[in-house]
């Protein structure tokens, strides 16, 4: 065995790893051994890389450490097999990461308070923000071998790249696949701005709300009240219909001078210790299209389509509450889907920033999750309250501020996705997943 062969063979239990590393890095600098390992392939079948940009107005942590390990060791795999791999870095430059680290750091908060501070201000502020640390994410590229060309890195900020998403954005204009319409997304009052679902899991916390079961007067029969339970009490102002469900039944008690109609199986829950009379079963079919007076005088004689009326609807269950359903088109995804379904009055009695607005009067321009008190004292003191209890359930917070979201049907610009949803499925069976189950998952 040559001496050379034996180096191999043997481990220096003294070795110093650091200085194993520093000894690779300056061999890979002087022989530019990335570089020769991309061009040495030009003109090869070529494998495209598509790489998420990080944010470089913040410092690296063990997360991009991670995905950029895995990055790296796909794109060196193809390159072993032949490939020509080239491989440019970026910068994430817009959005609200950016945005947020400058409100911190200049004090400020929110949608008002930034155009106070002077928008082009704090544009400049953003701009000059997002390559603060990009010495330091080319540092810690270099040390965990991440094989990247910095030289040429592109920012999404710079005008060519900003125009290849317009131009892409273009394409599907002219497809005719961009429209206008309602939906129902989670928000951030803060921020002002709606955000993904994926955005939305990751901020879920464990709070603890008022709930309260709500009397709705029926026009036709004297002192008759449906109950309907909420654990969003801000919601009720924008109120505009009671839903049952098709197979539950219902039954109309009598408590006193007054008689309640709820779900059945929920009697017992909903009354606790209260004596009650089981007057009659009722249909649920029977009490469609009723009418009942609104809980509040904010918005009465002022729409213009169907309000203040039952429906029946599929999602109704016996799990909780009183069997019956408020709906606010305004403010969740199966009553937006009734609301349009119905013809009902898509009642908006929020503003974007999570104020009530000016008809809402006694509570106008305060934020609504903070009002629910105050919006069960209010509906105690009309004679529409009739319980109340803490309800403590996992609630959405913005993943950035750690703002309470709200569900809130928003008009935005959307892509028609359903027209090529055939198309993406077929393309979906293709890709190779790992973990296979991702596929359909």
């Amino acid at each position: 065995m040559s001496r050379q062969e034996q180096s191999f063979n043997e481990v220096n239990a003294k070795q110093s790893f650091p200085e194993m590393e520093r000894e690779m890095l300056k061999f890979w600098d002087e022989n530019h051994i990335f570089e020769q390992s991309v061009i040495r392939r030009k003109g090869k079948k070529k494998y495209v890389f598509f790489d998420g940009p990080p944010f470089a107005n913040g410092l690296p942590h063990y997360g991009h450490i991670l995905a950029n390990a895995l990055k790296d060791a796909v794109t060196r795999y193809w390159t072993m097999k032949g490939y020509y791999v080239p491989r440019t870095n970026g910068w994430d430059c817009h959005g609200l990461p950016v945005e947020y680290e400058i409100e911190k750091e200049l004090e400020i908060s929110g949608k008002k308070e930034i155009e106070e501070y002077g928008m082009e201000n704090f544009n400049d502020k953003c701009r000059a923000s997002v390559f603060r640390y990009t010495g330091e994410w080319e540092k810690l590229l270099r040390r965990i071998g991440r094989w990247v060309d910095t030289s040429e890195s592109y920012a999404t900020l710079e005008n060519n790249y900003m125009e290849s998403i317009w131009w892409v954005f273009k394409q599907i204009w002219d497809k005719d696949m961009v429209y206008r319409g309602y939906k129902s997304m989670h928000i951030c009052p803060r921020c002002e701005t709606p955000l993904s679902n994926f955005e939305v899991s990751q901020g879920y916390k464990d709070v603890t709300d008022l709930s309260v079961i709500a009397k709705f007067k029926l026009k036709d029969e004297k002192d008759t009240f449906i109950l309907a339970w909420t654990t969003t009490p801000w919601t009720l102002p924008g109120h505009v219909a009671l839903a049952l469900g098709h197979e539950v039944k219902y039954v109309k008690i009598a408590v006193e001078n007054e008689k309640y109609i709820l779900a059945k199986d929920l009697v017992e829950k909903v009354m606790g210790d209260t004596s009650y009379e089981v007057l009659e079963n009722i249909d649920p079919k029977s009490l469609e299209g009723k009418e009942y007076e609104p809980l509040f005088p904010f918005f009465k004689g002022k729409l213009e389509k169907k309000a203040y009326v039952i429906l029946l609807a599929d999602f109704v269950s016996t799990e909780d509450g009183t069997g019956v359903v408020h709906i606010a088109p305004a403010f969740g995804e199966d009553d937006l889907n009734v609301g349009l379904t119905h013809g009902l009055e898509v009642l908006q009695h929020v503003n974007i920033d999570g104020t009530f607005v000016n008809e809402v009067e006694p509570w106008a321009g305060k934020f609504v999750k903070s009002q629910d008190q105050n919006i069960m004292t209010w509906l105690h003191e009309h004679g529409l309250l009739f319980n109340k209890e803490n309800y403590r359930h996992s609630y959405p917070h913005c993943w950035r501020c750690d703002t309470p979201l709200l569900n809130y049907t928003t008009k935005s610009w959307f892509i028609r996705v359903t027209d090529i949803k055939d198309k993406l499925q077929a393309n979906n069976k293709k890709i190779h997943w790992q973990p296979e189950h991702i596929r359909e998952g």
